[in-house]
């Protein structure tokens, strides 16, 4: 069942990424993230590809692999692909989807359209993507 305007927003807000968006900035994300839902056994992304759009996991699990070897598992609320999105450069990891997985959609178009239009917007991502990475490299 596709998610109620208000809760895509919340869901949104939740992801640190986008948390000290305005309520202005949020609807504007909201708008523009699709919903959709893949099955178990689908590949997100694939390590080494080039990052076309940022995800995040409304329900549903997924699994992060980096080299073969398993990082992490993912869950509601969590997301993944801005690092790819944001630098340009390919995936820093494969995320499958271990079952049913719903999804919110920002493409790398809509991002980019998002970021000229509200240029605030790019604070908050560049914040979280640091701290991120910071975390990742410990």
């Amino acid at each position: 069942m596709p998610l109620r305007k208000n809760a895509k927003i919340e869901l949104i807000k939740s992801v640190p990424l986008f948390s000290s968006c305005s309520k202005k900035e949020l609807e504007a994300i909201a708008a523009q993230a699709d919903e959709l839902v893949v099955p178990a056994g689908k590949a997100l992304t694939k390590e080494g590809d080039r990052g076309r759009e940022f995800m995040v996991i409304v329900d549903g699990a997924a699994e992060v692999r980096k080299k073969g070897r398993r990082l992490n598992l993912l869950g509601s609320g969590d997301f993944l692909g801005e690092i790819a999105l944001i630098s340009g450069g390919p995936r820093t990891a494969t995320v499958t989807t271990t079952s049913e997985t719903d999804l919110l959609v920002l493409t790398d178009r809509a991002f980019e359209q998002l970021t000229k239009k509200m240029p605030s917007i790019n604070a908050s991502v560049l914040k979280a993507v640091s701290e991120r990475l910071q975390a990742d490299a410990l």
